[in-house]
């Protein structure tokens, strides 16, 4: 039986995750922003243990966590949970910047630091959901696609560093998918959302699964994804 961090658990790609993986009969531990979240992914997630740091605030997870009863074992380490804020350059301002930055990508880089150790122990995996926004910038989205560069660039790294020690890391780059985070962008946007036009979740959890359940021998280190129609 396998132990799985996740964030990003709530919805979207994450829910859908946390459902395969519990259906399957592996443990999950699912991290929430505080106690009020958590007794909500742990009603979501019958069976699940839930953990709680809030991702925007990367600076307190260290001391969060040591209030805590942390796992001994993580299998993966699933970076799902993720935020947007679309505007341009000329009117970003730095809380905007830093909400983006620290949610996506500082957050993700600590809790694979306090984690590493369980990791290398289980040989486990590290999986970073990214972006389509991770592999080019559009006009507007500046402040997400850094972030999702620099998840990008974490990710690299990472992998390099932690080869010797059996840890596998892989990025995934899904294109739009049909979630809540989709439905806040249609409405910064000022668009109508169709759901039926995008990724459905289910589908990118597929992804998500198969690269955590390749045998030994292989390694996903990047995977896009894209809607088929």
């Amino acid at each position: 039986m396998s132990t799985h961090l996740i964030t990003g658990a709530g919805s979207g790609i994450g829910a859908a995750v946390a459902r395969r993986l519990l259906e399957r009969g592996d443990e999950l531990v699912l991290l929430a922003r505080d106690a009020g979240r958590a007794k909500e992914l742990a009603a979501l997630h019958p069976g699940a243990r839930t953990l709680v740091g809030d991702l925007g605030n990367p600076d307190r997870l260290s001391w969060a966590f040591a209030q805590q009863s942390l796992p001994e074992r993580i299998d993966s380490l699933l970076h799902i949970a993720g935020v947007v804020e679309l505007g341009q350059v000329g009117e970003l301002t730095p809380k905007a910047w830093h909400y983006q930055l620290n949610t996506n990508l500082v957050a993700p880089a600590e809790l694979t630091r306090l984690f590493l150790p369980q990791l290398r122990v289980a040989q486990g995996h590290v999986v970073f959901v990214n972006s389509g926004a991770g592999l080019s910038a559009h006009a507007e989205w500046s402040a997400y696609a850094a972030s999702k560069h620099g998840l990008k660039a974490l990710a690299d790294s990472l992998r390099e560093e932690e080869h010797g020690n059996g840890v596998r890391v892989s990025s995934v780059y899904p294109g739009r998918t049909a979630s809540p985070m989709q439905v806040k962008v249609h409405q910064q946007e000022g668009r109508e959302y169709d759901a039926s036009r995008f990724i459905d979740p289910e589908s990118v959890a597929t992804t998500i699964l198969m690269a955590i359940d390749l045998p030994r021998d292989a390694e996903v280190n990047d995977l896009t994804v894209r809607p088929g129609h």
